[in-house]
Formats: structure tokens, sequence, C-alpha cells
């Protein structure tokens, strides 16, 4: 079941779904608008002849800000991971879907690959993957609205809830857009075999 505008509004109230900064004209018939905050991680393309998925690269990414009234460039073809101002927190018998605003899609902005899901029992900022896919460089603006986030009720409460121990869930908690941690894949199968 996806949470209406009533619902929505209701769950932040009671203190349920954790939106904050909250403001009640950000929700829509059935998500919430996010906004973009100032912190961009941009790829350094020349501190690695390519993405060697098993390490850790720690130079791979920058951090830049964007100036309060001063847009960041984003170029054709260009890859930023960027983050939602609003800190989310789901509870353990709900997920959440972060999806694009059609506006921006229209222009050829993308905010997610792949990440579109937010697990329940998730405590954070969102990172973003922003692409622009159009042929002309697209302005991004501290504050502006970037995405929207629904919610959607489970039948129960999940038994390992994003952030468990056992888990050993990798983006809890994260403030600002945050690289990607796949290289830890590879650190569980190397455990396993010894």
């Amino acid at each position: 079941m996806v949470l209406s505008d009533r619902d929505i509004k209701a769950a932040v109230k009671a203190g349920i779904i954790g939106i904050d900064p909250y403001f009640e004209k950000d929700v829509q018939p059935a998500s919430v608008d996010l906004h973009l905050d100032k912190k961009l991680l941009v790829f350094n393309n020349s501190n690695a002849p390519f993405i060697d998925l098993k390490k850790e690269l720690p130079d791979l990414n920058s951090p830049v800000l964007i100036k309060d009234d001063e847009p960041f460039i984003l170029h054709p073809g260009e890859f930023v991971l960027g983050s939602t101002l609003e800190k989310i927190t789901i509870p353990s018998n709900m997920v959440a879907r972060i999806e694009g605003k059609s506006s921006l899609g229209r222009l050829g902005l993308l905010i997610h690959s792949t990440a579109g899901f937010v697990d329940p029992g998730f405590d954070g900022n969102l990172t973003l993957e922003l692409a622009n896919v159009s042929r002309l460089p697209i302005t991004l603006y501290y504050g502006m609205r970037i995405g929207q986030i629904s919610f959607q009720q489970m039948l129960s409460e999940a038994e390992r809830p994003y952030g468990s121990p056992e888990l050993k869930s990798r983006y809890q908690g994260q403030i600002d857009p945050t690289e990607s941690r796949v290289f830890k894949d590879f650190e569980k199968q190397i455990s396993k075999k010894k």
C-alpha cells in the first residue's frame, strides 16, 4: 500500500516517518519533494586507469560545494554524487522509493541509476546519482527540488531492518554524498574462503 498525502502527513506528525527538515508544502498527492544539498562528489577520471570493484579507491572522488546562489554546471555525459538536504528515517515496516522530478527528467537530468529503493530501517541523507543525459549542460542549485520520495507499508516488520549489526549496512547514518563501498562485498567473499 502506497501512502497518500494524508497518510504521509499523519506518519510524519506521529514520528513514524522522519523527514528533517520537513515542510508540509513539499507533500504531493503520494510523495514528498526532496531538495539538493550543497555538497557534491565529482569523479576524478584521471586518478585511476579503471574502477576495480575489489579495491577501495579513496582518490576517485573530490568534494565540491555548491555556493548559495551560484550553479554547479553538470555537463553532458557527466556523473556526480549528490545528497538530499533532508535526513530520512524509515520505520522497519515500510520501504520508500526515491524518483526524479518529471520536469527535470524532461531536460535529461537523472537522479539515480539503480539506487531508488530505500530499505526499512534506513536513517540518513540519501545519496543521489546525478547524471546529465542531454546534449546541453544543466545547472544544479543548492536547495532546488531534485526528487520525490514515496512510502509503502509492508505486511509485517522486517526481521533485520537496514542498520542491523549483522547486516553491516554500509550507508546507515550517512550525511553527505557517500562513495561506493562495493569493495566490501569482496572482503566478505575472502573471509568466507578462509
